[in-house]
């Protein structure tokens, strides 16, 4: 019965996501992160599980964002919360559908479980539109 539940979540996370408009994401690589965070991009980890409906909400809201604001640049970079504990402990993340928020190398934004796509929009709005006083 565990494990129809969880084949069952990932069809519905995948039904979902390919009804919404797709963005791209990769796999997190402290190298990718590293050269990103170097170049003051905007990069928004999300750690995430397949079987997990709050991170269907995510993905919904962060591909209605990309649809909506297709000039907003930033990338996502994607943890897997079960099959990568050790980056699940480096970013402190207690649950999967943990964000983080960065923009070179500050750390703008740290959330648990946020789906609202306004908050995540203002949220990925701010670290965009950052201009450091530099």
């Amino acid at each position: 019965m565990k494990l129809f539940s969880k084949v069952f979540a990932s069809l519905v996370l995948m039904i979902m996501m390919a009804s919404a408009q797709a963005f791209d994401k990769e796999p997190y690589t402290q190298e990718r992160f590293d050269e990103l965070t170097a170049a003051g991009e905007v990069v928004l980890i999300d750690v995430y599980a397949t079987w997990c409906p709050t991170c269907a909400k995510q993905q919904e809201a962060i591909a209605a964002y990309v649809e909506a604001n297709p000039d907003n640049k930033f990338t996502v970079l994607v943890v897997d919360f079960d099959d990568n504990k050790d980056l699940v402990r480096q970013f402190r993340a207690p649950r999967q559908s943990t964000l983080l928020l960065y923009k070179g190398s500050e750390q703008f934004w740290f959330s648990v479980a946020e789906s609202r796509p306004e908050v995540i929009a203002a949220e990925l709005d701010k670290a965009i539109n950052f201009k450091s006083k530099s």
